[in-house]
């Protein structure tokens, strides 16, 4: 049994790792300032005996230097997230992603715990390479582009995590997210299923900004997970970045076609601009598409739920959601 504190532990990823710990047998630590994650997320393992909330924001450092007392694992979740939040405001972005990434680590220092860094395929920038894998040059836009600070921002935390483990022997292992989606997601900061379904439900229209031809793959909550778990557990892992997601790519207009033909086939398609959700600064990735194969050595299988059993399981949590509402 480990000592686990999960920042972020009230979010769409962090409540379903910490569900996965507790039935695991771990004892866990939730730091979350309810700011995105939503206190619902924990519904199922509230007042659990080997659960322990803590409510505040990460920039706090004398309470994050409480909460990593005794720990044995820091997964290191909370963040400023999703396109739109990060359009809106690239400052709290920043503010949010790098320094108290920098703080964590020189705590876990002192303690020697394991440390997983949640990072993104944000930091591949633009790249224009059809498959992205782990050690690829970032190609970020201009500084007059906000969209651009997320990745940047997720990028020195790598850097920072990497030299801790160069410099201290920190035990880090840094994941790259690439598009997870599932139940308790929610479309409010640009996660595009959430927003899909829910226009869809909402008869529509389902809104597809630009052409629709950009290129997503998505893997559920539920196996990215796992490869959270086994990662972190994992020797071979240490001191490395690895993709985690699906490497099934689909368009967001075939995503779209999908959705719809799973909520209701009378629902039509609307293509808007960008500038309409994201203002005139806004600037899209058109491909992102991630190469697992380090994954699946390391870990002896990748992702691999298909997007409409993906979709099946979203669709019938937020039907279920809405019925006990």
């Amino acid at each position: 049994m480990s000592k686990c504190l999960i920042t972020g532990g009230a979010g769409f990823i962090g409540s379903h790792l910490t569900e996965k710990l507790l039935e695991d047998g771990h004892e866990v630590t939730v730091l979350d300032n309810f700011s995105t994650g939503r206190p619902d997320n924990l519904a199922h393992v509230a007042g659990h005996p080997r659960l322990t909330r803590l409510t505040g924001s990460i920039t706090d450092q004398v309470l994050l230097t409480e909460a990593v007392r005794g720990q044995d694992i820091i997964y290191h979740l909370a963040a400023a997230v999703g396109v739109k939040l990060v359009a809106d405001d690239p400052v709290r972005t920043i503010e949010t992603n790098i320094y108290p990434t920098e703080w964590l680590l020189k705590l876990a220092t002192q303690t020697g715990c394991r440390f997983f860094l949640a990072s993104t395929s944000e930091v591949y920038g633009k790249n224009p390479n059809e498959c992205w894998d782990e050690d690829e040059d970032l190609h970020f836009g201009p500084t007059s582009k906000p969209r651009w600070a997320y990745g940047c921002s997720k990028a020195i935390d790598e850097f920072l995590a990497l030299a801790y483990h160069a410099k201290y022997g920190l035990p880090i292992v840094i994941g790259r997210f690439f598009n997870v989606v599932g139940p308790r997601q929610v479309g409010n900061y640009g996660m595009v299923i959430p927003r899909f379904v829910d226009q869809a439900m909402n008869g529509g229209p389902v809104i597809v900004y630009d052409d629709g031809q950009q290129v997503r793959c998505f893997a559920h909550v539920k196996e990215v997970i796992r490869c959270i778990d086994e990662l972190v557990r994992s020797d071979e892992a240490v001191g490395r970045i690895f993709n985690i997601g699906s490497d099934r790519p689909v368009t967001i207009h075939e995503l779209a076609k999908t959705v719809i033909s799973k909520v209701d086939s009378s629902v039509d398609v609307n293509f808007r601009e960008y500038t309409e959700a994201y203002g005139n600064d806004f600037e899209d990735v058109r491909r992102r598409v991630p190469n697992v194969d380090r994954l699946q050595k390391t870990l002896g299988w990748k992702p691999s739920l298909t997007l409409s059993e993906i979709l099946d399981d979203i669709i019938e949590w937020k039907r279920s959601s809405e019925q006990a509402n």
